[in-house]
Parts: structure tokens; C-alpha cells; sequence
């Protein structure tokens, strides 16, 4: 079994991937920096005007729409796996059963060892969902996969609304609780933590709710590789600006349209599944329709070598910022304002592009990728040009 080459890859779908990295990581990072993401309470604690205004252009442009572009493009390299394999009469059940079990290892390792909001552990196990799909009609890809997230934001929101009067909580003992073990120099006291809120974040009842956001988006990418629209832009150019359009007007309708009646908490998940949805497919179609454009495609392929190391720079940004806010490291925790995370956020991505750049002349993967290949093909990959 000879593995995809590198040659035939998409580049305005790596630019894609890159591009999403770096909005997962302006997302992690408020995550990360302070307790606020996952307890609440950040408009109360950041009451500076230029910080509520980053907290809102993160909510808009950035939350709920780069796990969903990470996720519709994982899904959308599955099926060009598949279809490798299937050109090589190649059963794909053994082959994504390393792959995911792998990256369920990655993931175990990251949730636990390094960061809470792990999201590898969650594609693995989904992904073993996926394969139920592989050779299911295009029809059927579709259906299932705007009935699962239709279907469930309109029933979750539904009840949401219904008792939006009793959703706001607090969390002020547990907010006090990760300053003081996030900011020990104690790794056992950061740890415990760390799983504390895995378990409020990603526990066993979240794997439940998930096959009905993930399992979509991963249904939506195999359903658009299986079109080949992004294949070959220039014959679809026209479908994809049809798209582009669409998508433009839901994102400002689900992305925007809350805050014209106080973003209210209650629809924070049509927000982020079908506002979230509709930014991830404008993304990646605006990056495959500029990419056509001389001028565009030049600044574009600054990100494709982060996404050539995507699983790697995810895993360095998790590394890199345990140790600049946790204790054990420079114990910035809470200490960074929302424009300053923005600020350090971008700077550690430029810093990503130039690493990846470098490091690609010399190598073919990016060092998790070629264990996560070499452990797939069950054989050390090449990794030097």
C-alpha cells in the first residue's frame, strides 16, 4: 500500500487548513489565558471598550467557525483517502481504523497531559462514525448530515429558549479554583485541573451530544470532495460563487444578527452550529475562489505549509501556551487581555509559518504527521526529501 503523494495535494485546501489553525488558536488562546471561556463571566471581567470589542470579533469572525472548517476539511480528506484506496482495490476499514485509533492516542495524550479542550480525542471517536457513510449515496451524506445538525439545534435551541430564564449560572468558586491551580508551580495541582474541566468541557455525556455537530460537518466535507467543486475551481466557479453568496448571508443572519437583540445565551448554539457552519463554508470557498487571483494566491501560500503541518502546529500551540500561562511555565494566567491574546495569538502563528517553511525544505511531513502516517501505513514513512 503506497501512501497519497504529496504532489497531488490541493494547495488552496491546505491555505484552507492553515488558515483554520490560525482561527482555532485566536479561540484556545482566550480558553487557555483565563477561566472565562469555559465558566462564563469574560464581559464582566474585560470591561474596557477595546476588549469588549475583541471579545465580540472573536464571538463573530473567529468561535465556532475554524473547528467547524477544521472539521468539514476532515471529512473532505477522508473521501480523497477513500478514494486512493478504492483506485488500489484497497479495503479503507483497516486503514482509517489505524489512522483514528492513532489519533485517539494523540488525542488521549493531549486532553489529559496538556490541554482540556483537546478536539483529536473527538475526531477519532467520530470518525469511526464516519466510516459508516464511506459508501453511502451522495443523497444520503447530504440528508444525514443537515437532519442531525438541522434537526438538533432546532430541538436543543427550542429548549433553550423554553428555559432561558434558569440557563445563567455561577461559577465564581470554580473561576477562583483554576486562578489558584492553573497559576501553582504545582504540575499535579495543574493537571487535576486540567481534567476537572475536560470533565465540564468534553466529558463522557459530550460524546453523546457530538454526533450531531460533528458527524456533520465531517458528512458535509465528504460531500463536497465527492462534487470535486473545490477540485477544479475554474469549472466550478459558478457553483462556488453561488455558494460563496449564500453562505455570506446565513453567516451575517446567525454570526451577527444576535447582537442586534443582545446575543442572548439561549441561541448561542444556532449561533454556533449554523452561524458556525455557514463562516467555515464562506472561509473556505473565499480562499479557493482568491486562489485563482494572481496577487491573492501569493499571500495565500504563506499558509499552506501550516497546513501541511496542521496536527503539528494544533499540538505546538497547545505546547507553547501551557507554558507561557500556566505556573510551571510564565504563569500569565489571567494576565492577558483579550486584545493582547489577539496580539500573541497572531505573532505565535507568523512565527508557525516562518517554523513550517523552514522546516519543510529539509523534510516532506511535519514530525506528528509522519508518525501518524508511519503508524497508518504500518511502515517508517520517508521523511527527509
Amino acid at each position: 500500500m503506497q501512501p497519497y503523494q504529496v504532489n497531488k495535494r490541493l494547495e488552496w485546501i491546505d491555505a484552507a487548513r492553515g488558515f483554520a489553525i490560525l482561527g482555532i488558536f485566536m479561540v484556545n488562546i482566550g480558553a487557555f489565558s483565563a477561566p472565562y471561556f469555559l465558566y462564563g463571566g469574560a464581559e464582566e471581567a474585560w470591561t474596557s471598550t477595546i476588549n469588549q470589542f475583541s471579545l465580540i470579533v472573536v464571538d463573530i469572525f473567529f468561535q465556532a467557525s475554524f473547528y467547524t472548517l477544521f472539521s468539514i476539511l476532515f471529512g473532505f480528506g477522508i473521501q480523497i483517502q477513500k478514494d486512493s484506496l478504492d483506485k488500489k482495490d484497497i479495503s479503507p476499514y483497516a486503514f482509517f481504523g489505524r489512522r483514528l485509533g492513532t489519533l485517539i492516542i494523540f488525542g488521549m495524550i493531549h486532553a489529559f497531559a496538556i490541554w482540556y479542550g483537546d478536539i483529536l480525542l473527538t475526531y477519532g471517536t467520530m470518525g469511526f462514525l464516519l466510516l459508516l457513510f464511506l459508501y453511502r449515496e451522495d443523497k444520503v451524506l447530504i440528508g444525514w448530515a443537515a437532519g442531525l445538525l438541522g434537526i438538533s439545534t432546532l430541538v436543543f435551541t427550542s429548549l433553550q429558549y423554553l428555559a432561558r430564564d434558569f440557563i445563567a449560572f455561577s461559577y465564581s468558586a470554580e473561576i477562583e479554583q483554576a486562578f489558584q491551580s492553573y497559576r501553582s508551580n504545582d504540575l499535579s495541582a495543574i493537571l487535576s485541573q486540567n481534567y476537572q474541566d475536560w470533565q465540564l468541557s468534553s466529558g463522557i455525556i459530550s460524546f453523546f451530544i457530538y454526533p450531531f455537530i460533528f458527524l456533520p460537518l465531517f458528512l458535509f466535507g465528504m460531500y463536497l470532495a465527492r462534487k470535486r467543486w473545490f477540485h477544479d475551481p475554474l469549472s466550478y466557479k459558478p457553483i462556488l460563487k453561488k455558494m460563496w453568496a449564500i453562505t455570506l448571508v446565513v453567516f451575517i443572519l446567525f454570526k451577527i444578527g444576535p447582537y442586534a437583540f443582545g446575543n442572548p445565551l439561549w441561541f448561542s448554539l444556532a449561533q454556533d452550529n449554523i452561524g458556525g457552519t455557514a463562516s467555515a463554508l464562506f472561509y473556505l470557498t473565499s480562499i479557493t475562489l482568491l486562489w485563482q487571483k494572481g496577487f491573492f494566491q501569493k499571500i495565500l501560500r504563506l499558509l499552506t505549509p501550516i497546513g501541511k503541518m496542521a496536527l503539528t502546529n494544533y499540538l505546538l500551540q497547545s505546547i507553547i501556551s501551557f507554558w507561557v500561562f500556566y505556573g510551571v511555565g510564565l504563569g500569565l494566567y489571567g494576565e492577558i487581555r483579550p486584545i493582547m491574546q489577539i496580539g500573541i495569538a497572531f505573532i505565535i502563528f507568523c512565527l508557525q509559518i516562518i517554523g513550517s517553511k523552514i522546516w519543510l525544505q529539509y523534510f516532506r511531513f511535519g514530525p506528528v504527521e509522519w508518525l501518524w502516517r508511519s503508524i497508518t501505513y504500518k511502515k517508517m514513512q520517508p521523511i527527509k526529501h
